[in-house]
């Protein structure tokens, strides 16, 4: 488990996003982790330690399109 701190107006999505890349299914589990989250509302105090579970992260795929062949 990895520990972050809050910044100023941080909320759990922004603080998933830059850690996690997204916060689509990972919210949950972090908020899981930090029951004690819950109780600020949507704002997280600045310097609040927030503890990050281990989760694995989703590799984007693109499609490549090739003019030629």
């Amino acid at each position: 488990m990895k520990t972050v701190y809050a910044i100023q107006n941080d909320t759990v999505d922004a603080i998933c996003w830059r850690n996690y890349g997204r916060s689509s299914g990972v919210v949950e589990a972090v908020l899981e982790a930090n029951p004690h989250l819950s109780e600020f509302g949507p704002f997280i105090p600045m310097g609040t330690a927030v503890q990050l579970p281990e989760i694995q992260t989703q590799q984007n795929k693109q499609q490549s399109i090739q003019l030629w062949n």
